[in-house]
């Protein structure tokens, strides 16, 4: 038998890889962890832990919190607080980073305590079994590994547009810029840029959203144009049926944006949010034998996460046609490793994943899309119940008097009305729908939701006295309509 350095070599310390590689260590594997940063086009790097403890989720999730306190304050109001506040752009984003340092030291410490080897390194390959290690310092090693597991995620797309990657920034850089964004323009519809915008703009800034098409493409389509109207309500712009052709820098180190090579516009920021590019074409998998798609930077697997080369496999962001969550990659990194280490025979299992887009107000579902059920299931063949709502504390607000929240259930008709879609808009959406996706899994049904008595004063109880149905043509149902 062949002799390889390691059991199992991982490409990537995003949570993913990092999941993985201690997995493998508990069930008695030698295992190395290979994770390099590279700069992004306006200079960010960061440490160990990948897009989720950096440049993603972690950060994403405090600044949004932070943001909402402003409305926070005027729903107080209501109820007797009289409060004046001021907020520090520059303090937040050294408390957030600091946090994010120590879970970075976190994560050494975990790979440390688990023998798991760590190369600051750049990873490429240099055949099937055999990767090199560039330490960005004119340093290059050479390790093999028996298995190699590929989950290096992705990058923010910039676009080909003039004069993008001198002027603007991506989510690489937000979190991490200690001035303040000023007058911001994103450019994008994507749950990124939403998000984005909306912490940016709920902490005072101006802020416009340059809308190529349709907002959240991918996620239902009725919840997503509630959104856009919130957000336009709470003093985002929205720029519709508009992109940018260049972009230049002013002489007061401001950007001057360009649409259809005409003027539109000087920001102090503009942050470019159109997509994400898997990392896959900078590994050389060419020398591996395994193939990837150029246009997404990413690589196709079977049920077994297992790309075209036996021994090398990938997780996470990098593999076409999968969720891009966190989560998703910790899981099947996980079962992945107890396969090929504990003798276990489970498989990551990619239906049915809930999600949160963390916009002003929360948005949380899991399982189809109305538009995705009907191409599934058929329209005639599903129902969806739907209903608006208002937690209480908004009824105390005078300014939330047209704010409204938004529950859906999907059904299929002819599976005794089993519940194939979960949605729901307002506060704490992912605290809700997290729950509710363990029902989805476990078949619940219309009726299971009419049986079960709610919570009162809630506003997930709303779910369980859902009776309006949603029919062509009809208006959304007004406050009250659970």
């Amino acid at each position: 038998m062949a002799e390889y350095d390691y059991d199992l070599f991982v490409i990537g310390g995003g949570s993913g890889g990092l999941a993985a590689a201690k997995q493998a260590a508990d069930l008695g594997a030698k295992v190395a962890v290979a994770d390099f940063v590279k700069p992004s086009p306006a200079g960010t790097t960061w440490g160990l832990g990948g897009t989720c403890v950096n440049v993603g989720c972690i950060p994403k999730k405090l600044m949004h919190i932070s943001s909402l306190y402003r409305e926070t304050q005027v729903d107080a109001h209501g109820m007797g607080w009289e409060t004046k506040s001021s907020h520090s752009w520059s303090s937040m984003v050294t408390q957030v980073d600091n946090y994010i340092k120590s879970l970075n030291w976190g994560a050494k410490t975990d790979l440390r305590s688990k023998a798991v080897k760590y190369f600051n390194a750049f990873a490429t390959f240099k055949d099937p079994h055999t990767i090199s290690l560039d330490n960005g310092k004119g340093q290059i090693d050479q390790v093999s590994a028996k298995f190699i597991l590929i989950a290096c995620g992705g990058r923010p797309t910039y676009g080909d547009y003039p004069g993008v990657k001198e002027c603007c920034i991506s989510s690489d850089d937000i979190f991490w810029q200690k001035k303040a964004p000023g007058k911001t323009l994103v450019v994008g519809a994507s749950y990124i840029a939403l998000e984005c915008a909306g912490f940016i703009a709920a902490l005072g800034f101006d802020v416009t959203v340059m809308v190529r098409s349709i907002l959240l493409r991918g996620f239902d389509q009725d919840i997503s144009n509630m959104i856009g109207t919130y957000m336009e309500r709470h003093g985002v712009h929205f720029a519709r049926e508009m992109v940018p052709s260049k972009f230049e820098k002013t002489a007061d180190g401001k950007v001057k944006v360009f649409v259809k090579d005409a003027e539109y516009g000087i920001f102090d920021t503009v942050l470019m949010a159109i997509g994400r590019t898997g990392c896959a074409g900078q590994l050389n998998l060419e020398a591996a034998g395994v193939p990837f798609h150029a246009k997404s930077g990413k690589v196709d697997v079977n049920e077994n996460d297992q790309t075209s080369v036996p021994h090398i496999f990938a997780i996470g962001d990098v593999i076409e046609g999968k969720p891009e969550l966190t989560p998703v990659a910790i899981q099947a990194g996980k079962l992945l490793c107890r396969r090929l280490f504990g003798g276990a025979t489970k498989k990551m299992d990619y239906t049915d994943v809930a999600t949160t887009v963390f916009t002003p107000i929360e948005y949380g579902c899991v399982g189809y899309s109305e538009e995705d059920a009907i191409k599934a299931i058929g329209k005639s063949n599903i129902k969806v119940y739907h209903c608006t709502a208002q937690p209480l504390e908004w009824n105390l607000n005078s300014e939330r008097k047209n704010d409204m929240g938004y529950m859906k259930l999907i059904v299929d008709k002819d599976a005794k009305e089993k519940v194939v879609g979960i949605h729901i808009l307002g506060p704490n959406a992912g605290e809700i729908i997290q729950g509710l996706s363990v029902a989805i899994r476990c078949g619940v049904t219309k009726e299971h939701f009419d049986d079960c008595v709610g919570i009162h004063p809630t506003y997930a109880e709303s779910y369980t006295t859902m009776t309006e149905e949603k029919t062509e043509g009809s208006a959304l149902p007004t406050k009250g309509g659970c």
